[in-house]
């Protein structure tokens, strides 16, 4: 076991924990930046399949993403230094400071710093879609991003088809199609 190895995976999952303000949505593209580009474990298509899956199952997806990475990176020692690093910090500080935001939920400084941040989590969240958007337009090309986002958002927003459902349907869907390598080989 590698202390430095345990240690890389304690900051990268730390800091995306602690600044990833908003839940799990916001620490996404937090966990991204760590896992792709700062300590370069995953790839990009390994992250966007690992946030796929992740967000099939029950539970928040900080942790999941957290026990998944850790584990691949460093074994049942990283799945640990991962999960405390992804839990433990928060909840020391949510305990220590509830008291605070009760007390303070309506002052127009905390409402503020919430609205401040919103618009902030969304430029993070769109960054993240947008990569992957030009990363699959660059394996399967326009007319196919086109036609699967249009039929995903169809399918979410007017039919009201479960997240897990569409996820699953897009993996199988991954999992079939021949990609235009496989076509040209045979």
């Amino acid at each position: 076991m590698s202390f430095a190895l345990q240690k890389d995976i304690f900051i990268g999952f730390f800091r995306a924990s602690m600044l990833g303000y908003g839940g799990g949505p916001a620490t996404i593209p937090l966990v991204h930046k760590e896992v792709v580009e700062t300590y370069g474990w995953l790839d990009d298509e390994e992250f966007s399949d690992i946030l796929a899956i992740g967000n099939t199952l029950p539970g928040p997806i900080m942790t999941k993403m957290a026990g998944y990475i850790g584990y691949r990176v460093g074994g049942y020692a990283g799945l640990t230094s991962a999960l405390a690093a992804s839990v433990l910090p928060t909840v020391l500080i949510m305990i220590a400071l509830i008291s605070v935001l009760i007390n303070y939920r309506d002052s127009p400084v905390v409402q503020g710093m919430t609205n401040a941040i919103a618009p902030v989590v969304g430029v993070m969240l769109f960054m993240l879609a947008f990569n992957f958007l030009r990363r699959s337009q660059r394996a399967l090309g326009w007319p196919v991003v086109v036609g699967l986002s249009v039929v995903s958002l169809i399918a979410f927003e007017l039919i009201g088809l479960h997240p897990a459902i569409l996820i699953a349907a897009l993996i199988i869907y991954a999992l079939v199609r021949r990609s235009p390598k496989e076509g040209e080989a045979s």
